[in-house]
């Protein structure tokens, strides 16, 4: 039985930490590998290329196995294609719009590593359009199991005794070790722009779409010459494939609106500054486009006029007149965090605490975090300028609300961590007699090579086999 390769290497989302920088170094050596199938799960084939790929793959990045990798990377194969088994029958499918962006995101993401299309290819030994193709099959495949997984482990719970039995349980160096945190709140004022700036930046792109539109200039060019997004700026203003949830919603109605590729749109407010915009292309949900972005240049006057009016809502602060809380309502330009008091939410998708009020302070934004690692609790800082992850500049004071020492984690402090983790452990051991139930279940066979294995389940051998 033949189908193409699915190189299930390709799948850098859930390998993040991994670099392809040196590509030349760590390039696995091609070699021409004789396929044959070495595995049926059901009517799901493994390929011995599927095997060999990821083994190298994972020898190139310096990646080692507790055990067998000829053992772990068919057994961890074979799991994935029980979900898929079942997936079927329970009519199960991926959002193809949530896979194609996915993939589009990960091809530009490892382009951007890489420095080119062509280097690409280069290093996969293929065409982009087959890299796609393979990409989007494994991406595909992984959303699906994730479905089956989180079908499987559906409304289960843990009750607080079992939250209690777990701890005691657990043994004390498994407990996690809990790094000191911050909480802390912002109370941040933009810089008043006069309206001769902001005329000045939009005659600027006045004068770029005009060039574009007549002919006179590729949008690209300009981008990588002038747009202050520099993250776009060097792929020629080049954004990649979205959706709506991912823009502005300004933004997003002027781009999804575009239609004559050619043209340019109208100017564009956002929160990061002023845009214009080009369309490249649109595949039913996504879009992907070019853009440019200037942000108003903010004068040293009115850097000091917002130092001095925030300096006086801190000296209200401190003599009781206000309290902070109430302060960040009133006057903050910080839509994040004025309605909750100015306290801050760790946003970052790498953090344990993210989407708690807790911080590391290395998980503090960098303007913030060499002033709060100077304050006391309760303490509000004197008035500083910072950058905003959009690039803005604003004055800003802070006020450490609480600090969390360095702790191994308990029942009392940590409650929700410990729930997450009994949580975490249940599911797993539904999911695993899910497993192993299925596995007894299924038609197998395996290629007498791998009989010898020692598996995380051992019952891909079934007893009528051995």
């Amino acid at each position: 039985m033949k189908r193409k390769t699915t190189i299930v290497l390709l799948s850098l989302l859930a390998l993040g930490s991994l670099s392809l920088a040196q590509t030349k170094r760590d390039e696995p050596q091609k070699k021409t590998i004789v396929d044959e199938v070495v595995w049926m799960v059901g009517d799901e084939p493994i390929l011995l290329s599927d095997i060999e790929y990821q083994k190298l793959f994972a020898r190139s990045q310096g990646l080692t196995f507790e055990g067998d990798p000829d053992c772990i990377i068919p057994e961890q194969i074979a799991v994935q294609k029980l979900f898929l088994n079942q997936a079927k029958i329970d009519s199960i499918q991926a959002n193809d719009t949530q896979v194609t962006r996915m993939v589009d995101m990960w091809v530009q993401n490892v382009i951007s590593e890489l420095g080119s299309k062509e280097k690409l290819e280069e290093y996969f030994n293929k065409k982009l359009s087959q890299i796609r193709e393979e990409r989007t099959v494994q991406a595909r495949n992984e959303a699906i199991v994730e479905m089956m997984k989180s079908k499987i482990s559906q409304g289960v719970q843990v009750t607080p005794s079992e939250i209690s039995t777990f701890y005691k349980q657990l043994p004390k160096d498994s407990l996690p070790f809990i790094p000191k945190t911050v909480e802390l709140q912002i109370i941040a004022l933009e810089p008043q722009v006069p309206l001769s700036e902001l005329d000045r930046v939009k005659g600027i792109l006045r004068g770029y779409a005009e060039d574009v539109n007549s002919g006179k200039r590729e949008f690209s060019t300009i981008a990588r010459l002038y747009s202050e997004d520099k993250r776009t700026a060097s792929r020629g203003g080049e954004y990649g494939f979205v959706g709506r949830a991912y823009l502005d919603p300004a933004f997003a109605t002027a781009v999804f609106n575009l239609m004559d590729k050619t043209r340019v749109s109208p100017i564009i407010k956002t929160d990061e500054g002023y845009h214009i915009a080009q369309l490249i292309e649109k595949r039913g949900e996504l879009v992907n486009f070019r853009h440019i972005l200037l942000r108003p240049t903010v004068e040293e006057s009115a850097i000091k006029a917002a130092t001095a009016r925030i300096d006086s809502i801190a000296t209200a602060i401190r003599d009781e007149k206000i309290t902070f809380d109430v302060a960040a309502q009133l006057y903050s330009d910080d839509k994040n965090t004025l309605n909750n008091g100015g306290l801050m939410t760790n946003t970052s998708n790498e953090s344990e605490f993210s989407g708690s009020p807790n911080f590391r302070y290395e998980d503090l934004p960098q303007d913030i975090a060499k002033i709060a690692y100077e304050l006391k609790p309760g303490e509000i800082s004197k008035p500083f300028v910072m950058h905003t992850d959009k690039g803005l500049e604003q004055v800003a004071i802070i006020r450490i609300k609480e600090i969390h020492p360095e702790h191994i984690a308990n029942m009392n402090n940590d409650f929700r961590r410990i729930k997450e983790m009994a949580l975490e452990k249940k599911r797993t051991r539904v999911i695993d007699e899910w497993i192993r139930a299925r596995q007894k279940q299924t038609h197998i066979e395996i290629n007498e090579r791998y009989r010898n294995c020692h598996f995380q389940y051992p019952d891909w051998i079934h007893e009528d086999k051995k």
